[in-house]
């Protein structure tokens, strides 16, 4: 028998580089642990069920999972048919039930979101901000949850768990199937794996199809690549091997942004950065390059205690950040919020920024790669102006910056060109889109800006020529 606070482990996909990050995310939150997995990208965490609406509404994590099972040193066999056998086997062996019930209420869960945002969001909702973290929406909700779950009996074979879909369209088309045929209609399902590792004699295609036919062969389901109800992962890395049901359809990353550029930051890295910068309460924090606003708009919703700017000189852009924020405002004014967020935009020159000289207290913002958006060459000159720049608004001996920029050898030149100015702390190196890029952590010295030979240049008295090229270095 059931009981609401069962406990469950928690699976949960991240951005490279910042599993820790999102680990002390999971631990202030939720007061859970979280194990980093060898396997990059992955933290596991365990929670017991009551919990699991905060969990969706934690910052760091891409794609949540419920683990069926985990081994850390499966022994595989060595060749492909006695490997078949045995994920045949591993289907029927598996303890499915909690996981399918932990699914079950997760849809619920998603269902009643939905539900709520249509008629009257509350304010926790939306903004998942630490004040109101929902504590006012759990327990009703998870009394009701509860009464669905009591509905689930997962038997022997368990042919009967029912599908939870997503809207009401689908419902309506569900209760019509089940009408014809008079019984438990059986769910949809497919299987996907992720293998990593050289010493396996399979594919992830081959595993993920044998494992497959199992389930489906073990439950009655029926296979559908693209309309499933439920997702089964096998994820593989060398001996690890890690069975889970996923809980979110699209990732979590793309909460905040209805309106995205070319290359719109996931809002999960962006919080991965802002957390590296730990913001403090009054706190001015800039983006001067700041795109559709990923980065401002992530920290406007955690830390409404600082004051965000925004910035960009490209008009298409500004005007993309405005649309995003008032998206937001609309949703939390519906929540009868009449607030607005510590956050301004502004188009500006880059390298000319309107700030007084030693007033920002954080920077933190997306460099252009040179790959989708701008140019490498363009780089060779935009970077030295705008590190130098950045020092110059930048509070001597305090204030610190988050670049992220995936033209690394560009990046170190220019940093090394002003390393009066700026000390490196540290880098987190991260996957952005399959590029391989670079989170640089900087502190300002405690240098006044204009006293040393190699900010004489002020980027004020810009020339022509330079001014011309940061005019289309976005275009």
């Amino acid at each position: 028998i059931w009981v609401l606070d069962q406990a469950v482990t928690i699976g949960a996909t991240v951005p490279t580089g910042f599993e820790h990050t999102a680990a002390e995310e999971v631990q202030e939150k939720l007061e859970a642990t979280a194990r980093v997995s060898k396997n990059r990208g992955r933290i596991y965490f365990d929670i017991t069920t009551d919990k699991l609406l905060k969990v969706h509404q934690l910052k760091s994590l891409d794609n949540l999972f419920v683990v069926v099972k985990e081994y850390d040193d499966y022994q595989f066999k060595t060749t492909k048919e006695e490997v078949q056998i045995d994920w045949q086997e591993l289907a029927a062996k598996l303890p499915w039930t909690n996981a399918l019930a932990v699914w079950k209420l997760n849809n619920s869960i998603k269902k009643k979101k939905g539900r709520r945002k249509r008629t009257n969001p509350t304010k926790s909702d939306q903004c998942g901000n630490v004040g109101t973290k929902s504590t006012d929406t759990v327990p009703s909700d998870s009394e009701e949850l509860w009464e669905d779950l009591e509905a689930l009996e997962v038997k022997g074979t368990q042919k009967d768990v029912s599908s939870q879909p997503e809207n009401d369209y689908e419902e309506e088309k569900h209760s019509e199937i089940q009408d014809q045929e008079s019984g438990v209609t059986p769910l949809k399902f497919r299987v996907t794996c992720n293998r990593a590792g050289d010493k396996h004699c399979f594919t992830s295609n081959d595993a993920a199809r044998d494992f497959g036919g199992a389930v489906q062969e073990f439950f009655q389901w029926k296979a559908d690549m693209t309309k499933f109800d439920v997702e089964v992962l096998l994820n593989i890395h060398n001996n690890e091997v890690v069975v889970g049901i996923a809980l979110t359809v699209e990732s979590l990353h793309r909460r905040n942004i209805t309106h995205f550029g070319p290359t719109t930051l996931r809002s999960t890295l962006a919080y991965g950065m802002l957390r590296l910068c730990k913001p403090q309460v009054s706190d001015v924090i800039v983006d001067p390059m700041c795109g559709t606003g990923a980065i401002p708009l992530e920290g406007v919703m955690e830390w409404q205690n600082s004051f965000f700017l925004a910035g960009d000189n490209n008009g298409t852009a500004v005007s993309r950040s405005v649309n995003n924020i008032k998206h937001i405002l609309k949703r939390t004014h519906d929540g009868g919020s009449s607030s607005g967020l510590p956050l301004d935009v502004v188009q500006w020159d880059l390298c000319n920024l309107p700030m007084r000289s030693s007033s920002v207290d954080i920077i933190i913002t997306d460099m252009p790669f040179g790959k989708r958006m701008g140019s490498k060459k363009k780089n060779w000159e935009l970077y030295p102006l705008c590190l130098r720049e950045m020092a110059r608004v930048c509070k001597p001996g305090t204030a610190k910056a988050v670049l992220l920029t995936q033209d690394k050898k560009c990046f170190l030149k220019a940093l090394s060109q002003i390393e009066g100015l700026w000390r490196k702390l540290h880098t987190v190196w991260v996957n952005v889109g399959g590029l391989h890029a670079g989170v640089f952590v900087l502190k300002r010295t405690a240098v006044v800006f204009g006293t040393t030979s190699e900010d004489v240049m002020e980027p004020h008295t810009a020339t022509g020529s330079q001014k011309e090229s940061m005019k289309d270095v976005s275009q």
